[in-house]
């Protein structure tokens, strides 16, 4: 589990936009995205950062098999939020936001899967040109992309939004997994599995 820095969080907040622009006034959806019904019994938020290799595990060896176990079957509705480590992680979290509802975790997906190679450079620009590649990839607009990456007052929201949520549910780090109110850290699928199993049970 990555453990977050809260001073970092001041510095991201100077260095957040992929280039300097002038603070647009904030017109994307801030609001989680979700996946499963809104009915289900089960309800799972996952705290997650696009740059935590952890993350990417979780998503690798857990996520697919609670999609299709849970999600696609109606028994779990599940809720990502994301963590901003660093400005890389924001940038990946305003490319996956702009494709809107639609595209969101389908750009996450990618994310994650191709985490090792579009997060590996050291060089700002760089990881902003992998981003628009998987941006592109997914469906997008390469204009659009760079008015989402260049949006500053959006990326201000973001990190205050998340900052809120963070201290609510008293997170520390990454993956924190909430099931039905009851804070979880990293597991394995068979021990999510048995979680899940007996709040369904109950």
């Amino acid at each position: 589990m990555l453990k977050l820095n809260r001073r970092a969080m001041i510095a991201l907040a100077a260095a957040m936009a992929a280039s300097p622009v002038v603070a647009q006034e904030a017109a994307a959806d801030l609001t989680d995205y979700s996946m499963g019904s809104p009915d289900a019994p089960v309800k799972i938020v996952e705290y997650a950062s696009f740059t935590c290799p952890h993350c990417a595990t979780f998503h690798a060896t857990v996520f697919k098999d609670l999609k299709r176990d849970y999600i696609d079957t109606g028994k779990v509705h599940f809720t990502l939020r994301e963590v901003y480590f660093d400005r890389y992680g924001l940038w990946a979290a305003m490319v996956a936001r702009c494709g809107g509802e639609m595209r969101y975790f389908g750009i996450h997906d990618m994310l994650f899967d191709q985490q090792a190679e579009w997060a590996a450079s050291q060089d700002p620009m760089v990881v902003v040109q992998n981003l628009k590649t998987i941006g592109i990839a997914a469906g997008l607009d390469g204009a659009a992309i760079d008015a989402c990456l260049n949006d500053q007052a959006t990326a201000e929201a973001l990190i205050a939004r998340f900052q809120v949520n963070m201290e609510a549910d008293g997170v520390q780090g990454t993956p924190t997994i909430i099931i039905n109110g009851e804070k979880h850290s990293n597991m394995a699928y068979a021990d999510l599995k048995a979680i899940i199993d007996a709040e369904l049970a109950g």
